[in-house]
C-alpha cells in the first residue's frame, strides 16, 4: 500500500498516537491565513497571522482535537462605516474519526489530521455579524451622512420618537419616597 505524503501548514502527524487511546500530543502553529476567511463586513484577510494551540488526544473513535485560535479581523463598522480591526480568539473541539468509523465531517487521513477546515470554520462562525467600532456607536446622521460621534457636542442620547416626546420631561426625581397604601 502506497501512502501519499500530506503536507500543509495546518497538517499534523498523528502516526505515533493512532489507535492508542490515552496518548496525547500538543502543538502550536503560527501560520498566515491561506485565504480570506469571512464574507461579511469583517473578515480575516489572506496572510493575516493565525496562532493555533491544539491538543490531539487519541480516543477509541479517532483523534480528538481541542484548541484555540488567535487572529485579527478587519473590516468596517456596521453603523458608521469606519475601518475597524479587532483581535479574535475562538476555541474549538472536533473528533477526527478513523476511516471506516462513524460518519463525521473530519477524518484521520494517512496518519495525519488537517486542521485547516476546522480552524477556518471556527473563525468564520465567531466573526461578528454586525460589527461595531465601539459598543455605543451612534452611526451616521440620516440627513447628512455625517458620523455622529465626530460631531462637536454630540450627546450619547438616541433621538426621541415624536410619539413619546411628551414623556421626555417626566422624571422620578420628585416622586415622594413614602409607600403608597391600598385603600
Amino acid at each position: 500500500m502506497v501512502r501519499k505524503h500530506v503536507t500543509g501548514p495546518f497538517v499534523l502527524p498523528v502516526r505515533d498516537i493512532v489507535h492508542r487511546p490515552g496518548e496525547m500530543r500538543e502543538h502550536s502553529l503560527d501560520v498566515p491565513s491561506p485565504a480570506k476567511w469571512g464574507e461579511g463586513l469583517v473578515s480575516v484577510v489572506e496572510g493575516e497571522p493565525v496562532a493555533v494551540d491544539v491538543r490531539l488526544e487519541s480516543v477509541h473513535e479517532g483523534i480528538l482535537a481541542s484548541g484555540s485560535v488567535d487572529t485579527e479581523y478587519t473590516g468596517i463598522c456596521g453603523r458608521c462605516l469606519i475601518d475597524i480591526a479587532e483581535p479574535l480568539e475562538v476555541e474549538f473541539q472536533e473528533l477526527f474519526a478513523y476511516p471506516g468509523q462513524e460518519e463525521t465531517d473530519f477524518e484521520v487521513q494517512d496518519d495525519h489530521v488537517d486542521l485547516e477546515t476546522l480552524v477556518r470554520e471556527a473563525v468564520v462562525l465567531a466573526l461578528p455579524f454586525q460589527p461595531v467600532c465601539q459598543p455605543d456607536c451612534p452611526g451616521l446622521d440620516p440627513a447628512t451622512g455625517e458620523r455622529l460621534a465626530d460631531r462637536p457636542g454630540y450627546e450619547q442620547r438616541a433621538p426621541v420618537d415624536p410619539r413619546w416626546a411628551a414623556l421626555q420631561d417626566f422624571t422620578t426625581d420628585h416622586d415622594d419616597e413614602a409607600p403608597r397604601s391600598r385603600g
